[in-house]
């Protein structure tokens, strides 16, 4: 019983692996219940049983990469100190970060995808950002309490706003750019 139950764990945690990675990397539309089972290593009839439908594992694959953010900023603020948005920036402007889409960060490559998205989403989505917008304003203890979520509401646009349009370019230079002026107005949101 105890290794079927792992098996079962197992098989899930590989199927919202490969969902989470496809969906950042293709999109919504981009990939399907085969596609993301096959990556998984897994059956289509394994991906339903654990998630019902293609929208429960975009659903479960958000939770996880918004869920990875979450994790991630009182890491950064920890590690960091004082100067733990120049780090974020850096990370997150950082040619690794924008190249890898299968791997990056959740808030770019699934943010364009909630405009269609079902209520349900939609509310998780709601809830996790307001959750990283908050940790975000609890990290700027250089602004007066009533202007931290105003701030970290501009910071996170800025940077997903600009991420998005880094890796939609194809020419390096122009790349190079948008990612310099990015970087430079996400740290003048942040100057007092």
């Amino acid at each position: 019983m105890v290794k079927n139950q792992t098996r079962k764990e197992e098989t899930r945690r590989n199927i919202l692996d490969a969902a989470s990675r496809s969906f950042r990397e293709k999109g919504f539309a981009g990939v399907g219940v085969d596609g993301i089972a096959k990556a998984a290593n897994a059956t289509s009839g394994a991906f339903y049983a654990h998630f019902g439908s293609k929208d429960g594992a975009f659903r479960a694959a958000l939770d996880l990469g918004l869920d990875e953010v979450i994790d991630g900023i009182p890491r950064f603020q920890r590690d960091f100190g004082d100067g733990w948005t120049d780090a974020f920036i850096e990370y997150y402007l950082g040619r690794a970060h924008r190249d890898d889409l299968a791997c990056g960060c959740a808030m770019t490559s699934l943010s364009p995808e909630m405009g269609r998205a079902d209520d349900e989403t939609r509310a998780l989505y709601d809830r996790k950002m307001q959750t990283i917008a908050g940790l975000i304003a609890g990290g700027l203890p250089q602004f007066p309490e009533d202007q931290r979520l105003e701030k970290a509401w501009a910071f996170l646009g800025v940077l997903i706003g600009g991420l998005t349009v880094a890796r939609a370019l194809s020419d390096d230079a122009a790349i190079d750019a948008v990612s310099g002026a990015i970087r430079a107005t996400a740290k003048g949101i942040l100057i007092p």
